[in-house]
């Protein structure tokens, strides 16, 4: 296994950073975001209107929604904190995809008010989204296709997963939508989540392909757009290599031309909702070497934790971690790299092979730019950390200064209670 991940700035730099913010932080790389964000829009140009709507939940800071919205990209939001944010960045209307499950009503209105595409997660929710609100122009559903289709250990299998309507449900939705005077008709799925085989996605275009020309068939529905979901994987292995973007949008658009052009339904707009393959490979965890120690395994103890990256505790994920300065030194240490939460698998890094880390060596854990800072939590008391920017002539900005105690304590309502200083 190769034992190196290429990285867009050197030790001295990230020497430079931690010299004037503390350990550990988040450093995102613009430029890698960017080239991103045009590789995804060109491999799509084909289809007229095409858009990726960036998961808002995968990094949900403006500074990186304003980048991704300067490329084009629209917001794909799960919650009001994310409209929240969409809307501050200027992205409105159906630059905004909603795609929310077991919705309160506040939310749905949120949505509603900003104009974005609801995009509904069960059959029930026309009559609940139509009694409170009304029912908007354009409706878009979120299929489920059930034992049809296996899923990831991420996303599970979708018979087991709770989103979505069935293929009975989803006919009789829209059958509901038309007696209800909606309009427009869109439909989405979401079935695998980190998945790097580009053919999947190619079969799901075929699945929804299919289904938009049954629809019309049988109810004399157009659909306006077909979402494909998220969900393309990143090489998080060395070994790994990314989903070729050019070959998926040519085969699609193969598929396209197949099926929907003969069934007189062009044009239909296909659309994406990317997060982590827009973010993820260009963010990086920065954390210091502080403690070792030698008992029935070794550990080198540093002062992230599963707190700052939940993701190898939460999910085995694996995350490759460069040290700096040794990149090519000899990988002939076997450790865990570990925090200090009291759990056990506050654990970057189990039976690693790395070189030699000594107390005070920076360590880099590659392709943590995507539900990563966002998945963070504040058990043991710990604080957020801080996200940067490297931007793309050469400056680092601070995006989200770290969090205090009193952050932390700000909600707790006890007289008595001080802060000390």
């Amino acid at each position: 296994m190769s034992s190196v991940k290429p990285l867009p700035f050197d030790e001295a730099t990230v020497r430079a950073i931690a010299e004037k913010y503390p350990t550990p932080f988040y450093l995102y790389d613009e430029k890698g975001i960017r080239e991103t964000c045009r590789t995804l829009n060109k491999a799509f140009a084909w289809s007229e209107g095409f858009k990726n709507y960036f998961a808002v939940k995968a990094t949900p800071n403006p500074h990186i929604l304003e980048i991704v919205k300067s490329e084009g990209l629209g917001g794909d939001c799960s919650s009001k904190a994310e409209l929240i944010l969409s809307e501050t960045v200027g992205l409105t209307g159906e630059d905004i995809m909603f795609t929310s499950n077991n919705t309160p009503v506040e939310e749905y209105r949120a949505a509603k008010d900003l104009g974005a595409v609801l995009n509904l997660d069960d059959i029930s929710h026309i009559e609940y989204v139509d009694e409170h609100l009304g029912l908007p122009d354009l409706v878009s559903f979120r299929f489920n296709p059930g034992p049809a289709r296996t899923g990831n250990v991420i996303i599970g299998n979708p018979s087991e997963a709770k989103y979505g309507f069935t293929e009975e449900q989803l006919f009789e939705g829209y059958r509901m939508l038309q007696q209800r005077g909606v309009k427009r008709f869109a439909l989405h799925t979401m079935v695998a989540s980190n998945e790097l085989d580009g053919s999947f996605f190619v079969e799901t275009a075929r699945m929804l392909f299919d289904l938009a020309i049954r629809i019309h068939k049988e109810l004399g529905i157009r659909i306006e757009f077909v979402n494909l979901g998220g969900g393309i994987g990143i090489p998080y292995r060395p070994e790994e290599g990314p989903v070729d973007l050019m070959a998926l949008g040519r085969n699609i658009e193969k598929l396209y031309q197949e099926m929907i052009v003969p069934a007189d339904l062009h044009p239909l707009r296909v659309v994406l909702e990317n997060g982590r393959m827009v973010t993820g490979p260009h963010g990086y965890l920065v954390t210091e070497c502080i403690h070792h120690k030698h008992i029935y395994r070794d550990y080198v103890g540093v002062d992230a934790s599963m707190a700052n990256l939940m993701r190898p505790g939460m999910y085995g994920a694996y995350h490759h971690i460069s040290v700096l300065g040794k990149e090519n030194a000899p990988h002939d240490r076997v450790v865990d790299v570990v925090g200090s939460l009291c759990e056990n698998n506050d654990k970057f890094a189990i039976e690693r092979s790395l070189p030699e880390i000594e107390r005070g060596d920076l360590l880099v854990i590659h392709d943590s730019g995507a539900h990563g800072h966002a998945m963070g939590f504040q058990y043991n008391g710990k604080l957020r950390s801080a996200e940067l920017l490297l931007k793309e002539n050469g400056e680092v900005e601070l995006i989200r200064r770290a969090e205090t105690y009193e952050d932390y304590f700000a909600t707790v309502d006890f007289a008595p209670f001080a802060v000390p200083q």
